[in-house]
C-alpha cells in the first residue's frame, strides 16, 4: 500500500522553474517510487534530520527531491 503525497506550497513555484519533459518525468515516475518506497531514499541528518532526499539525473543534471514521512498518516510531504 503506497503512501499519500502532500505539497509545500513553494513546490509549485519550483516545478515552473524546470523544463516541462522533467516535470512529467518527476510526475509519472519520481513521485510515485517514493510514495511506494519513501524509506527508500537518502536519511539526511544534522539540521535536516527526518527529511529524506531521492536524487536522479536527467540530461547530465543531478536533481533531489526532498520529503518527510508521516507513517501514522501514510503521508509523504514533499517540499
Amino acid at each position: 500500500m503506497s503512501y499519500k503525497d502532500a505539497y509545500h506550497p513553494k513546490v509549485k513555484a519550483d516545478l515552473r522553474k524546470l523544463d516541462k519533459p522533467v516535470v512529467r518525468e518527476i510526475h509519472s515516475i519520481h513521485l510515485d517510487g517514493v510514495l511506494e518506497k519513501p524509506y527508500a531514499g537518502e536519511s539526511l541528518y544534522g539540521d535536516l534530520q527526518g527529511v529524506f532526499s531521492y536524487h536522479f539525473r536527467r540530461n547530465k543534471v543531478d536533481y533531489r527531491i526532498a520529503y518527510t514521512i508521516d507513517d501514522k498518516r501514510r503521508l509523504s510531504t514533499f517540499s
